[in-house]
């Protein structure tokens, strides 16, 4: 029986329409999928003379790229550190009342007072014994030479 649609004949396309068709709608077995993977079940000697697996570098990522992930997350990890300190802080800035700051404020502004004190006696003590002692002539020059080309000008005294 020649299956070439040229050379049939009536009765013959007749059966293979029929055939394709039955194909078509026949209900069939659901199909496992094929399996991924093998695993093999063979028993493994405790010791023996085969050579290691190679094992090649198949990283995707480069080098650098994995030190900047790394050194990101050290930062991300110092930044959320210092965010929950400065909350910390705010939150107890928050509740603080006038007699807390003044409390707070009195040691510093004391320590401020003792410091100008200090300055202020250190400096008096070193303008009152001045001593100025000249030695050599003292020469009084009063010429002025001055010179004056297109926008700019210059005076020198006499040196």
């Amino acid at each position: 029986m020649t299956t070439d649609p040229k050379h049939l004949t009536e009765a013959q396309a007749a059966t293979e329409a029929a055939r394709l068709i039955r194909e078509a709608y026949r209900q069939e077995a659901e199909v496992l999928p094929a399996p991924t993977s093998f695993r093999d079940d063979s028993p493994v000697p405790t010791v023996g003379t085969t050579p290691p697996v190679p094992q090649p570098d198949s990283r995707i990522v480069p080098q650098w790229a994995a030190g900047v992930a790394v050194a990101s997350i050290g930062v991300g990890a110092g930044v959320t550190g210092l965010g929950c300190g400065a909350w910390l802080v705010l939150q107890g800035l928050s509740s603080v009342t006038l007699l807390g700051v003044l409390a707070i404020a009195a040691p510093f502004a004391g320590i401020a007072m003792v410091a100008t004190a200090i300055g202020a006696a250190v400096s008096r003590a070193k303008s009152a014994s001045t001593t100025n002692i000249y030695r050599g002539s003292v020469v009084q020059k009063t010429e002025i030479t001055s010179t004056a080309r297109g926008m700019l000008s210059r005076s020198n005294v006499g040196r």
